[in-house]
Formats: structure tokens, C-alpha cells, sequence
């Protein structure tokens, strides 16, 4: 394990985002958006097992010999936490891991735009975060989190897989589930996490129907549920979800969606001119515009009526590389 730790307090060192070890290869990390291998020996089968041996967790075990695939968080005292997807290829094991910073930012040092607050402190609705994986959803969720722990007496229940930020309790009482762990999936989740009287429910994504419904009730009984969804932007979103559905339930879904969600925020990440990364966010508020736009199926529409609702607190992906440019941020 004194190779695997040195290879983990490298990436951290250097900065990386991730890190992708596989049998026989050379070990790679992902510094700001480059890839860069390192200078380690050459993981055997050998050693690569040994490492499974220690890092998987034991409920897991059985999961990964079945499987061939799991996904579980990784702490190391004095080097980090890593997000990890232990899989196979080519009949042999890789890994790829995640760095995931122990303190959570905050909204001014992630550069998210100011109206990320309001989102944040809303009483009740749907809020999503959406974009591409790596564009940082998880962080600006986490933020969105800490935000109100850090701000009000409310409490919060996540449901994760795995768990990423590790929160402690502030002004709020917090509950960090993990599926497989703590509780067997997002649905068996949603269905008991309402007994538990929360005031926010943070679900790791939306993944299937079952969840989107239970969010969507959830939401409906006066409760604000943050989740994630993998769109390219926000006016999208919402034709995503509804794609989870049958043909005959979308309809009765698009009524529900138009009265409870209460944002959708999509992110990119940008290289900035001192070399790091920052996030573009479009933002979509569900406005009596695009409340009426949702509820009419007129969903190829709510992109014209982003561009234009900049008075309501929303943004296009242009008009945010725009203002990021006027900010000397990005060329």
C-alpha cells in the first residue's frame, strides 16, 4: 500500500482531479484537463489485487466478484477522499478516482453567479444541477448544502452513491445516506426519507422515473429537493425527464414538473487566464414564463425565453462566457 499512498498524495500535490490506474499501464492523472502520467512503477495483476484488498469496502466484496464493477468513496488520513470506480477491461482491473476536497467551497471561491444563493434558500421545489460529468455539479450541489448549513436551522437528508463531501452539522442537522450502505437504492431512499422529517433532500441523481416521481412528491408536501442530471444544458432538462417516462405518463409529469421544479443550473467548465478552471452556468428559473412554456409542451422554446429572462435572474451559456470575458476571467 506505501506505492498506492505515494501515488494518491502525488495527484493531491499536483493538483489532479482524477487519477487512472489499470493493470500493466502507466499511472495517468488529469491536471487541469490534461492527461499526465507519473512516474510509478507498472501496476502487476499482483499488486493491483492486493490494493482491492484493502480499499474495497467489505459490504462491496461480494458486489465487485459479481459484478465486476463498484463505485465506493476512499479516505486516507493526511492525504484525502477520492471518489473511486473499481471496474474491469480487457479481463484485467482498473480503477479511476476522483479527488474530492475536503473543505467545501464556498460560492465565492467556485465563482458561481450570485443568484446560486437565492436557489440555495428556496423554501420549497426542485432544484437541478445539470451538465456533463466533470463539470462540477457535485461541488456547486455541496456548496448549495453548506450554504444553508452554514445560514439556517433546517434538516437535511442526502442520499449519495457513494458519499462525496463529508458535512458536519452548523446551524443544521445533517444525515449523509449512502445506497448500499446505509439504505439499499435511491428508491428504497426516497420512499422512507419523507418519515424522517426533512426540511431539504439532497439524491445524489436522477436516475430513473421512480426517483423523478418521489422528488417530485417530496417536493409537492413543501419540501426542497436538490439533485443532479446529466443534460448539456438547462432548457434540456426538462425533455430529459421526462424521457424517463412512458408516453402516456408524460404529460400528467410535464403539469407536475411545471408547478414544482424551481431551477435548473447547468454548468461547463472554462479554463480561465491563470490557468485553472471556472464554471459557465446557464440558469433557468421556473418563472410564470417558462412555468406556462413547461405546462403547454412548448419545450423547445424555454432556450429563447433563458436569453431573454436576464431581469428574472436568468442567464444563457453565452451571455455567461460573456460576463466572465468583461470580468477578465477567460479570454
Amino acid at each position: 500500500m506505501e506505492i498506492f499512498n505515494r501515488i494518491l498524495h502525488a495527484a493531491v500535490e499536483g493538483h489532479a482531479s482524477d487519477l487512472h490506474i489499470k493493470v500493466g499501464y502507466p499511472v495517468t492523472l488529469r491536471i487541469n484537463r490534461q492527461l499526465i502520467t507519473v512516474d510509478a512503477p507498472l501496476p502487476t495483476d499482483e499488486w493491483f489485487t492486493k490494493v482491492l484488498a484493502h480499499i474495497v469496502p467489505s459490504h462491496l466484496k461480494a458486489a465487485l466478484d459479481k459484478d465486476r464493477e463498484v463505485d465506493f468513496s476512499y479516505f486516507v488520513q493526511g492525504i484525502g477522499r477520492f471518489r473511486t470506480n473499481v471496474f474491469q477491461q480487457g479481463g484485467k482491473w482498473a480503477m479511476a478516482m476522483r479527488h474530492v476536497k475536503s473543505q467545501v467551497p464556498n460560492f465565492e471561491t467556485l465563482g458561481l453567479v450570485p443568484i446560486c444563493r437565492e436557489i440555495a434558500e428556496s423554501e420549497r421545489g426542485i432544484v437541478l444541477l445539470a451538465g456533463t460529468t466533470g463539470s462540477g455539479k457535485s461541488t456547486t450541489l455541496a456548496a448549495m448544502i453548506e450554504h444553508v448549513n452554514e445560514n439556517f436551522k433546517k434538516h437535511i437528508v442526502t442520499l449519495e452513491d457513494p458519499i462525496e463531501y463529508q458535512f458536519e452539522d452548523n446551524q443544521s442537522i445533517i444525515e449523509q445516506r449512502e445506497v448500499g450502505l446505509d439504505t439499499q437504492s435511491f428508491q428504497r431512499g426516497l420512499k422512507s426519507v419523507l418519515r424522517q422529517d426533512p426540511d431539504v433532500i439532497m439524491v445524489g441523481e436522477m436516475r430513473d422515473s421512480i426517483s423523478i416521481q418521489a422528488a417530485i412528491s417530496a417536493a409537492d408536501t413543501g419540501h426542497l429537493v436538490l439533485s443532479t442530471i446529466h443534460t448539456t444544458n438547462a432548457a434540456t432538462s426538462v425533455g430529459r425527464i421526462l424521457d424517463f417516462f412512458p408516453a402516456e405518463e408524460r404529460d400528467t409529469v410535464r403539469r407536475q414538473l411545471s408547478s414544482t421544479l424551481r431551477a435548473v443550473i447547468c454548468q461547463r467548465m472554462v479554463p480561465t487566464i491563470e490557468g485553472k478552471m471556472t464554471p459557465a452556468q446557464e440558469i433557468m428559473l421556473n418563472s410564470p414564463v417558462i412555468r406556462k412554456m413547461i405546462e403547454e409542451n412548448r419545450l423547445e422554446k424555454l432556450s429563447a425565453a433563458i436569453e431573454t429572462g436576464r431581469d428574472d435572474g436568468m442567464q444563457s451559456f453565452n451571455q455567461a462566457l460573456y460576463d466572465l470575458v468583461k470580468a477578465n476571467r477567460i479570454t
